[in-house]
């Protein structure tokens, strides 16, 4: 396991809670580093089926800063925080105002951490969350984990991030909310995996309701993602968090639109799918 490069879909659902798919989250494997990107309603309970714990999290990488995608963000902080016996700080790297909204989540959870240093002897502070804002494209080394990263376009919510993870020889890109663009495009190149969140825009500008037709002005079709993996000739498709909710009679019809402009394989993601890109 030391030189593989695994993806665990943890959570493969859309913003509408759905009793089979936790919210969007990925866990990535980098030899023995684990880094979380996103984390939507859900995640610690997938990541727990994937036999992660918090304690385990060697740092999250947030995509963008919809509430859909950082809904169990606070979840995530205490859990890591009481689950690591030695004083361990959780980096949380993300885009422009990630800090507003980490120095948010830990307002809120002012009254339990008071309650938690007062109870136990061995807590003498409260959780150290590192938070590092992605300003321009940039490239971490996380333990095993060489990370490189890409604005991409989902304005309003913007900037948002893409993240290639790269380790033995391998590579997989985490793109996130976003249409097609260049900086996706570049983080592609030559990637085992692509995971991409998708629509499909036919279905939702079906329904009569103006606010949904607004999800098409910032999301990748199914072809539109299909066609970034093959300009980046990604060896694999990973379609998740479909727009409108994913029914599982559907997935064939999701696959084969991809299909028509992706030649490689191709996943219709369901939660704890498990793709390893480099050798088991």
């Amino acid at each position: 396991m030391a030189e593989s490069l695994e993806v665990v879909l943890l959570g493969t659902g859309s913003p509408i809670p759905d009793p089979n798919r936790a919210g969007p989250a990925t866990l990535v494997r980098a030899g023995g580093t684990n880094l979380l990107v996103d984390c939507g309603r859900g995640t610690l309970l997938r990541a727990a089926a994937a036999g992660t714990g918090a304690a385990q999290l060697d740092a999250v990488l947030l995509t963008h800063l919809h509430s859909d995608h950082i809904t169990d963000l606070g979840d995530v902080i205490t859990t890591h925080w009481i689950m690591t016996f030695a004083p361990q700080a959780l980096p949380v790297f993300g885009p422009a105002r990630t800090r507003e909204v980490v120095d948010g989540v830990l307002a809120s959870l002012g009254p339990d951490v008071e309650y938690r240093l007062t109870h136990h002897d061995d807590l003498s502070a409260g959780p150290d969350i590192a938070v590092t804002e992605i300003g321009t494209d940039e490239s971490i080394q996380l333990g095993a984990a060489h990370v490189v990263t890409a604005f991409t376009e989902h304005r309003p919510a913007s900037p948002s991030v893409a993240y290639r993870v790269e380790h033995a020889g391998h590579a997989v890109v985490l793109a996130g909310d976003t249409l097609p663009c260049e900086g996706l495009d570049r983080l592609c190149t030559d990637a085992d995996v692509l995971v991409h969140t998708v629509i499909r825009d036919d279905l939702i500008r079906s329904i009569p309701v103006p606010r949904l037709h607004d999800v098409c002005d910032y999301h990748s079709t199914v072809a539109q993602a299909a066609q970034t993996a093959a300009r980046g000739n990604v060896g694999r498709l990973v379609l998740t968090h479909c727009v409108p909710p994913l029914q599982r009679d559907q997935a064939d019809e999701w696959q084969s639109l991809a299909a028509e402009h992706f030649s490689g394989v191709i996943d219709v993601a369901d939660d704890l799918l498990r793709v390893t890109a480099g050798p088991t």
